[in-house]
């Protein structure tokens, strides 16, 4: 690995309230995708470092669990205001360490600050239950307890909303954080601790460290770690909530998907082919919710295919970085455009047709590549098992509906999918039998906002409990049952006089 370069930002740890160099002598580079430019060093953290995070963020918390709810929510009022104070910021830096254009920055900041708010709110949702009387003079009720130290690791393609999907609930919830962001996007992640501590977060409830799968295995079995947060690709998911539950952590680990799009005959062609090309080629494919998989049944196909190619061969496709027109930026590496091109090759070798190539001189030192549509593509085929992970949309033709979720039920990801129809019993079988956790009818990227739980299913999530929604408010909490007997300070009890009078135990 090499050293950190001396001409570029070299990224710290917060570990304690503490912005600190790494003592790290393994380095990893951070570019800017629009130029191919290196912009930052990551240190890539040893055992040791993580070590060190973990025991602080374990220090703070007997204090940190102990304040009271209304004032670790107030903490997050503050945040949420920092957020929309630093917007364009944020959403620039997002652009400059991401690639996606500053439209797709400015819409994930949204989503985070939407999670802010929904763990403002949690003081509403923290309350347990009670029973009185749930045996003679026993009443009984449960209360929630934070589970202890927290980790994220989050994924490159949405460097803030992710971290804020996890961040707000399990701090609110009273227990404290650290957060290993990608080593592909890091600036983010510092941008929101920044953030943090303005609004009066105390020293140690949230922490950042840095690395690669020596730093998460590390995170993974240290036995102070009480949860893992993943989101990723399905091996690595796979990979975190397998050692992380043998090592007695509670683990939610989000995978890769292969996401469906039908397209019925009687769907409106136009917005049909608008909704597939924003699904495909939103952030240039690099989201888990992206549609992959295009199921034309029936008739509609030949226009589905010929309109989607003239729509999305027309986007304006270039650097990012501070560009307000581009639809669509490029890829996070070099190394990552070339895989993606390598399966349009694929695809022809196996008998598809690729119906728009995206490859092209961009006249740009950025890793670019245009949207792909590849045609006649058959369900046994890499491209329609595989995730690409890019601009890449494949077409499968079938005869019906039966046919198309037959071609879901195959598929062993199942994270979303989307029906185009204006048939309410198509789109009713859609929904009861797809085999997807998360389902649109008309809706091109069917993603739950904070309320709602992020249910992908399958090889598409490993755990119990999703992020999102209150499922959330559960993961990062644990509940007790209470139950109670009280006698008299006298010692009588209800079989006492006293209790019989209409005055009541207290005389009054």
């Amino acid at each position: 690995m090499p050293q950190p370069a001396s001409d570029v930002r070299q990224v710290p740890l917060l570990h304690g309230g503490v912005w600190e160099q790494s003592t790290s002598d393994r380095w990893g580079e951070v570019f800017n995708p629009s130029s191919g430019e290196q912009i930052a060093s990551v240190p890539l953290c040893s055992a040791e470092e993580i070590d060190k995070v973990v025991q602080t963020a374990a220090k703070a918390l007997p204090q940190w669990s102990e304040t009271p709810i209304v004032e670790r929510a107030r903490v997050m009022f503050r945040f949420r205001a920092l957020l929309e104070a630093n917007f364009e910021e944020l959403a620039a830096i997002l652009t400059r360490e991401h690639g996606k254009t500053l439209a797709e920055s400015r819409a994930e900041m949204n989503r985070g600050v939407e999670m802010v708010e929904f763990a403002a709110g949690f003081p509403s949702l923290f309350t347990g239950e009670t029973l009185p009387n749930i045996a003679a003079d026993v009443d009984a009720e449960t209360i929630r307890h934070p589970v202890g130290v927290c980790v994220g690791i989050t994924p490159y393609n949405f460097p803030s909303m992710v971290p804020l999907w996890m961040i707000p609930v399990a701090i609110v919830c009273g227990n404290t954080f650290v957060l290993k962001p990608s080593e592909k996007v890091p600036l983010s992640a510092i941008r929101l601790g920044e953030l943090l501590q303005e609004a009066g977060l105390p020293a140690g409830v949230f922490n950042i460290v840095h690395g690669d799968r020596e730093s998460v295995d590390a995170l993974l079995e240290h036995p102070l770690v009480a949860a893992i947060s993943f989101v990723g690709s399905t091996a690595v998911a796979k990979h975190v909530y397998t050692k992380g539950t043998a090592n007695g952590k509670r683990v939610q680990s989000a995978g890769g998907a292969k996401n469906h799009l039908i397209v019925m005959p009687d769907a409106d062609p136009d917005l049909a082919v608008k909704a597939l090309a924003a699904s495909a080629y939103g952030c240039a494919g690099q989201r888990c919710m992206a549609g992959s998989v295009a199921v034309v049944v029936g008739s509609i196909g030949d226009t589905v295919v010929d309109q989607l190619c003239d729509y999305a061969g027309n986007f304006r496709v270039g650097p990012s970085d501070g560009v307000e027109e581009i639809e669509m930026g490029p890829l996070i590496r070099a190394e990552h455009r070339q895989r993606v091109a390598n399966y349009l090759d694929i695809a022809a070798a196996e008998g598809a047709t690729v119906a728009l190539d995206g490859r092209r001189d961009f006249d740009s030192d950025g890793f670019l590549i245009g949207p792909s549509v590849l045609d006649r593509v058959e369900p046994q085929m890499k491209v329609a098992r595989e995730e690409i992970f890019g601009p890449v949309l494949s077409v499968i033709r079938a005869d019906d509906l039966d046919a198309a979720l037959a071609i879901g039920r195959s598929c062993p990801y199942g994270n979303g999918a989307s029906i185009f129809t204006r048939d309410g019993y198509a789109a009713r079988q859609f929904k009861q039998h797809f085999n997807a956790g998360m389902i649109g009818i008309n809706v091109g990227v069917p993603a739950p906002m904070a309320w709602f739980p992020f249910t992908g299913w399958n090889q598409s999530f490993f755990g119990d409990l999703h992020i999102q929604g209150k499922e959330s408010l559960q993961f990062y909490t644990r509940q007790k049952t209470v139950l109670t007997r009280w006698f008299a300070a006298s010692g009588e009890t209800h079989d006492d006089p006293v209790w019989k009078t209409d005055k009541g135990p207290s005389g009054g």
